[in-house]
This record gives structure tokens, C-alpha cells and sequence, in this order.
């Protein structure tokens, strides 16, 4: 499903430009390979990084800095905290299934705007009602839109920059970074001087910008009629090491999730109350370059090495705020986990495209948004006494997953495409 875009973020080879006139306007209906005007490739980035920002950054993540508020001021009880976090993570998997099956979403300007007003719609009623249910379906109906909203903006910017400006879409996907760190500010703002329910609605009148920024968003070019599979490359490798990239995916997913869901709430036990909101800015605002970042070091070392290194490190700044309590861990933490889940995401989905598995990219994140679903759930019964064991076991998961990407550097088939500068020809 995602392919073509992990090839072009992670400095894989440029297809060959097509022929165009940069004069005339893009036509809806052409080859899958069709380009935008060559001059105006930052304003696609500019309206990608809106969406993106929209659906990621602020819907999926702004429940992170607001959670401690509701605990607070709203007496949500942490299972509860955990169940909301989970059926987030279950609409994103609804989602993302749905475009699998109905891969006309990838071009429908339409889903694309209904599911940004959706987006700005659900956080506005978050705060009316004090129903556990209520707030579950909300949030399904919110990650539903999340997902979307990915694979449309994800789409458009790739497409829309192959072939010219394809080095400029790692920027475009540092919209979630942003995304991140503004809701995290406003919400920082409002801890001391304001509510739950004023952060809820602060967060839809944020998510309101980015979406009016994004509503001129192009979707990708109508879809081609599908042709018959090419045959199986003789070089094409057999299932062994997209097995180890799956299993490190999925870990991945279920570990980092709870650090992306409970990170500021464990800060705050250890830490002054502004500690763990501006931990979370620091995260967006790591996260923004971290993309264009991880894709250019692709070009100079393996990924699956690069994989691992990412690994470690997100599993460290993870277990740092349970291990180590004060202000420094916990800024550490953040810039590490800022710096480390986007690049990660980006290195797994190219690894995916390039050992040219069948609906590779569709598979993996499948495993990891099953993984999202799971780990809220597996660290539910630890949240009686804190939230610190809670990061522990995330971190052990992202440890497994560092262990399952150390197995995919076993002879990797870096023959498949072009080689980093510092790998060797196979031998």
C-alpha cells in the first residue's frame, strides 16, 4: 500500500523523471507516476506537514500532555486512561484497514476533508460529558480519522514530489514533530491557568489551523487499472529477514506506544508539573527534523545497522525516567524518544519495500498498529502504583525489537538496490 512513499523518504534511487510541461496545470486521471508543477514543491510540503501535523501530531497525540489534566481535574482513573488510549489505537487499525481495502481513499480529496473536520469535531466533545463510553467511541471515531489521514497526506506529498523534490518529503513528515510540540505547548499553558475541558477545546481550534492550512491539499493521481503481478525476482529473498523486520515492528509498536501515551504522566511523579509537558514539547520538537535526518543517514549506512542503533537508543530514553528520576532524565528521555520513533517507522516500512515482499509496507503496519492495540493493555494491571513500570516494560519491548533488527542484519540483501557508501558489494 505505502511503499512508493517509504522509497522516496528514505533517499532510496529517484525514479526516472517523466516528461511534463512545468506551464501547464496537473491533470487528474494520468499515469501513477504523474508529478505536480516542479514549482511548487514547499507548498505540497507545506500543506503534507498541515495534515499530517493535524492527524498525528494533535489527533493522535495530544491525549498524551492532557491525560495528567483529566486525572487531575476530571477523576479519570488510570485503567480508564489506558482503555481510552487503546480504542485510539483501534480505530487507527480500523482505518488503515479500510484503505487497504478500499485503496480509492488514497485519492479522495473528500475522505480527506471529512476525516480533518472529524478531527477538529471529536476533541470539541470530548469535554461535555464525564461517559467512559462516550469518550471511548469519540476516540475510535478520532483514530479512524487519524489514519486516513496518513496514508491520503502521505500519499499526496510523495506523489506529488516525485521525480523533483523527492528530498524534501522528510520535512513534510516532521509536520507530526510540529504537530507535537504546539498542542504540547497549549496544553502546558493551560495546566496552570486552565482546564481539561478548556485543553480539549484549545487542542480542536488547533487542529482547525492545520486543517484549514491542508484543506488545498491534492490527493494522489486517480489510481491505474491494476496489472498482472511481475514475476518473482531470482534475487528477490526468501521470507527470513521480512519475518525478523515484522517481529521487531510489531515490538516496536507495543513498546513505544506506551511511552507515547504515558510518558508525561510518569514524568510528573518524579518531576515539578512543568517538567512533564515541556518533556513533550522537547519530543515534538526532536521529532520535526528527525525524519529528513534518518533518511540521509540511509544513504551512507545499512539500514537494518541504522535500525538497531534507533532501537537502543529509543529503549534507553524510555527506561530513563523510571530508572533515573529529575529534571535532566526526563528531557533526556523526551529528546530521545522525539529523535528516535519517526526515523524508526521510516527505516522498518524501507527495509520492507526494499526486500520486495508483496504488500510489504500494508503487512508491517498492520503488526504495528496490533502492537499499539496491545500495549496500553499488557501494562494496565502495573498502573495501580505508577506509571514507572509501566515505561520499564515498554522499554523491554523496545528492546526485543532492537534484538529483532540486530537478526535482520544477518546477511541482509543490500544487492536488491543501491548500496549506501559504507556497504560493501555482496560477496
Amino acid at each position: 500500500m505505502n511503499a512508493p512513499e517509504v522509497t522516496v523518504i528514505t533517499g532510496t534511487p529517484r525514479r526516472p523523471a517523466e516528461r511534463r510541461t512545468p506551464s501547464l496545470p496537473r491533470e487528474r486521471g494520468t499515469d501513477a507516476g504523474e508529478t505536480v508543477r516542479a514549482d511548487r514543491p514547499w507548498r505540497i510540503v507545506g500543506q503534507g506537514a498541515a495534515a499530517l501535523a493535524a492527524g498525528m501530531g494533535v489527533g493522535r497525540f495530544a491525549y498524551t500532555p492532557i491525560l495528567p489534566l483529566m486525572h487531575a481535574q476530571a477523576g479519570l482513573p488510570a485503567r480508564l486512561g489506558a482503555e481510552l488510549a487503546t480504542a485510539n489505537y483501534i480505530g487507527y487499525l480500523l482505518g488503515a484497514i479500510a484503505a487497504i481495502v478500499a485503496p480509492s481513499l488514497f485519492v479522495s480529496r473528500r475522505a480527506l476533508r471529512l476525516s480533518l473536520t472529524i478531527l477538529v469535531v471529536t476533541p470539541a466533545l470530548m469535554p461535555i460529558t464525564h461517559l467512559g463510553t462516550v469518550w471511548a467511541l469519540l476516540r475510535i471515531v478520532a483514530g479512524v480519522a487519524s489514519a486516513l489521514i496518513f496514508v491520503i497526506a502521505a500519499d499526496a506529498v510523495l506523489t506529488g514530489l516525485r521525480g523533483h523534490a523527492h528530498h524534501l518529503a522528510g520535512w513534510a513528515f516532521g509536520g507530526i514533530g510540529a504537530g507535537i510540540a504546539l498542542s504540547g505547548i497549549l496544553v502546558a499553558i493551560l495546566r496552570t491557568t486552565g482546564t481539561w475541558q478548556q485543553a480539549w477545546w484549545t487542542t480542536a481550534a488547533l487542529t482547525g489551523v492545520f486543517a484549514a492550512l491542508a484543506w488545498r491539499l491534492e490527493a494522489g493521481p486517480a489510481l491505474p487499472r491494476r496489472s498482472p503481478a511481475p514475476p518473482r525476482s531470482r534475487d528477490a529473498p526468501g521470507p527470513r529477514w521480512f519475518v525478523a523486520l515484522l517481529a521487531s515492528y510489531t515490538f516496536e509498536g507495543t513498546g513505544y506506544i506506551i511511552a507515547g501515551t504515558f510518558l508525561v504522566a510518569a514524568i510528573d511523579q518524579t518531576a515539578p508539573g512543568w517538567v512533564g509537558s515541556g518533556a513533550w514539547i522537547l519530543a515534538g520538537i526532536a521529532a520535526l527534523p528527525s525524519t529528513a535526518l534518518w533518511a540521509w543517514l540511509s544513504r551512507i549506512w545499512s539500514r537494518p545497522a541504522l535500525l538497531l542503533v534507533a532501537l537502543v537508543v529509543q529503549a534507553v530514553g524510555i527506561a530513563l525516567p523510571a530508572l533515573t528520576g529529575g529534571i535532566v532524565a526526563a528531557l533526556v528521555a523526551a529528546t530521545l524518544f522525539g529523535a528516535t520513533f519517526l526515523g524508526v517507522a521510516t527505516l522498518t516500512l524501507a527495509a520492507g519495500a526494499h526486500l520486495r515482499v508483496p504488500r510489504a509496507v500494508a503487512i508491517l503496519t498492520t503488526g504495528y498498529s496490533v502492537g499499539q492495540i496491545l500495549g496500553p493493555v499488557i501494562v494496565t494491571p502495573l498502573l495501580r502504583h505508577g506509571y514507572h513500570s509501566a515505561l520499564l516494560v515498554g522499554a523491554a519491548l523496545v528492546a526485543l525489537a532492537a534484538a529483532a533488527a540486530g537478526a535482520l542484519r544477518h546477511r541482509f540483501p543490500h544487492h536488491l538496490g543501491p548500496l549506501p557508501r559504507r556497504v560493501g558489494a555482496a560477496r
